[in-house]
C-alpha cells in the first residue's frame, strides 16, 4: 500500500484535493474536522496520511510515508541533502511563494546582496555585534548568504510575525517566504532586487527511504499523467 501524505488542512489540503479530483483520483476526509481520517478512490493500493506540511519532508526522508505533497521550501529547508533522499514527481502550480530577504525602507543604500554585505560591516563596526536577520529558514538562507560571501550576520530564529521584528528592534532584516509582498510593505520592508532565495511551489514527491516492495507507483502516475520516476 503507497502512503500518500497530504497537507492536513487548510488552502493547501483543498487546492490538493482539487489537484489529484482534476486527474480521475478522489482523496475525502472522513468523520470530523478533529479526526485525520481519510479515503482514497480512483486507484487501488493507496491510502491517505494527513499531516502538517512541515512533518511531510521528515516522513519522507524516514521513509514512513512514500509519497507527500509539500513546498519546495519545506524540504529543501528541513532535509539535509534532501535529493539524496526525496524525488520531486510533480509541479502542481498552487502553493506558489518566495522566499526573500527584506531591509528597511530607510535602508536606501541597500538594494542587493552585495549592498547588504556592506552594510552588514559597517554595522558591526558601529555596534560591536553582527547584523541580526530573523528567519525561520535557517538553512536555505544560511547556504545563500554564504554563496554570496556575506559574513557579518547572525539568523535569529522567528517562527511566526516575522515581518514584524524588525519594528520590534529583535532584528535589522527579514529573510520569509511571500506570496504578494503586502505584508512586507505593511511593515515598512522591501525585498532585495537580486530576486528570491527560492522560488517556492507545492510539489508531489516521492521518497527514497521508503520501502516500495509491492507497490504499484508506475500504475498511480500512470494514472496521474506523470513520467515513472527512478526511485533506486
Amino acid at each position: 500500500m503507497i502512503k500518500l501524505g497530504i497537507p492536513s488542512k487548510g488552502r493547501l489540503m483543498e487546492d490538493t484535493f482539487a489537484w489529484f479530483s482534476a486527474r480521475g483520483v478522489t482523496l475525502a476526509r472522513t468523520g470530523s474536522d478533529r479526526e485525520y481520517a481519510a479515503e482514497v478512490s480512483g486507484v487501488e493500493g493507496v491510502s491517505l496520511v494527513l499531516l502538517s506540511a512541515g512533518e511531510i519532508p521528515r516522513e519522507m526522508a524516514a521513509g514512513r510515508i512514500h509519497l507527500g505533497v509539500t513546498g519546495t521550501d519545506m524540504v529543501r529547508e528541513k532535509i539535509p541533502l534532501w535529493s539524496e533522499k526525496i524525488t520531486p514527481l510533480a509541479e502542481m502550480g498552487f502553493g506558489h511563494a518566495d522566499l526573500i530577504i527584506a531591509v528597511p525602507n530607510f535602508w536606501v543604500d541597500v538594494e542587493t546582496v552585495d549592498d547588504l554585505d556592506a552594510a552588514a560591516a559597517a554595522f558591526r563596526k558601529e555596534h560591536g555585534f553582527r547584523l541580526r536577520i530573523a528567519t525561520k529558514y535557517h538553512r536555505l538562507v544560511r547556504e545563500y548568504l554564504q554563496a554570496h560571501g556575506v559574513a557579518d550576520y547572525q539568523l535569529v530564529d522567528s517562527q511566526g510575525a516575522t515581518e514584524g521584528t524588525v519594528a520590534n528592534l529583535t532584528a535589522e532584516a527579514v529573510a520569509d517566504i511571500t506570496s504578494t509582498g503586502a505584508t512586507l510593505e505593511a511593515n515598512h520592508l522591501r525585498m532585495l532586487s537580486d530576486g528570491p532565495i527560492l522560488a517556492s511551489q507545492a510539489t508531489l514527491f516521492a521518497s527514497k527511504a521508503a520501502d516500495w516492495t509491492g507497490c504499484d507507483l508506475a500504475g498511480l502516475t500512470r494514472v496521474l499523467g506523470l513520467e515513472n520516476p527512478d526511485i533506486g
